[in-house]
């Protein structure tokens, strides 16, 4: 709950998660050109879902015996990773990974507006709103015609936004019917029915077999399938059962950092006052969401009626 005070640990995760995911951006990067967009997705997704069934083995978790579980489990495999990884792999193409990384960083602010709309828990706040306006300035600066010019094309930038609003959706869709469940539960089905849905699509419209990856190609691969699809999703799941929707998604402010950051070291990406001001914006704007400034409730979904 977003109520419990966040422990030492939790935030140690909490920055090593942002590290896994926001390094993805730049993996992706390498890997895309020589892959395809759902081929690598496949990859990842497979390799992700062997690194969590063999730690759900070895855990002993149990698996779920309600049949409406599952079904919801598929919903999130499609809107939470699916989608998503789709759109994101598909849009590096053309677009920088620091790029990639900030525009991520919109989950929260999307966040904020939709989980007050159906989790009675998570209220809109006055810093929420300020939070959001703040953000939402600095995508609009990121994403304006010069800098969009300068390091990617609108249709990627687009699509980046697309994923953003796909994780916010799958974010609270879980808070809301995927509640009580073990963390490897919901990450070992979704990922494992995410690989499902994208291998068929790789199949279908793409041919696999013609690809010609590098070692370079293959270590991104495996760097996305074991940390960015695998234990990634374990550290995901694990503060969001305690952290609540709003508060996780806050890992998203972490990417822009990690993001940009490597995409300069490793693939000399430019870095110009547009990208540093931009993204200072966001990363100010969790700031303001997660302060204790501004607590007052300003609108909350009504908790459903309890039946006799």
């Amino acid at each position: 709950m977003t109520g419990l005070r966040a422990t030492r640990t939790e935030w140690v995760l909490f920055f090593i998660l942002g590290f896994m995911w926001g390094s993805s951006y730049l993996f992706i990067k390498i890997a895309v050109d020589s892959f395809g967009t759902f081929t690598l997705v496949a990859l990842r997704l497979l390799i992700g879902a062997a690194f969590l069934w063999v730690a759900f083995r070895l855990n002993g978790t149990a698996l779920p015996r309600e049949r409406r579980i599952y079904g919801h489990l598929v919903v999130m495999a499609l809107i939470n990773i699916t989608i998503p990884f789709a759109l994101i792999t598909w849009a590096e193409q053309s677009v920088d990974s620091a790029l990639a990384a900030i525009l991520n960083a919109t989950v929260p602010l999307m966040v904020i507006v939709i989980a007050p709309m159906f989790l009675p828990d998570e209220p809109i706040r006055l810093n929420g709103v300020v939070g959001l306006a703040v953000g939402f300035i600095g995508v609009v600066l990121l994403v304006s015609p010069g800098l969009t010019t300068a390091t990617g094309d609108l249709a990627g930038s687009l699509a980046l936004l697309g994923s953003s609003l796909a994780y916010a959706l799958g974010n609270v869709y879980n808070r809301r019917n995927v509640r009580g469940l073990p963390p490897l539960v919901p990450a070992v089905f979704q990922v494992t029915f995410a690989f499902i849905i994208v291998s068929v699509l790789a199949l279908v419209l793409e041919q696999p077999w013609n690809a010609r990856p590098d070692f370079g190609d293959w270590f991104s691969v495996i760097w996305l399938g074991v940390f960015g699809s695998g234990l990634a999703y374990v550290l995901y799941f694990r503060l969001l059962g305690r952290w609540g929707a709003t508060r996780t998604s806050l890992v998203a402010y972490l990417l822009p950092v990690y993001g940009i950051v490597l995409g300069y070291l490793v693939l000399q990406e430019p870095i110009d006052a547009t990208l540093i001001v931009g993204t200072a914006l966001v990363i100010a704007g969790v700031a303001l969401v997660n302060s204790p400034w501004g607590q007052r409730r300003l609108f909350r979904a009504r908790a459903p009626a309890e039946t006799a």
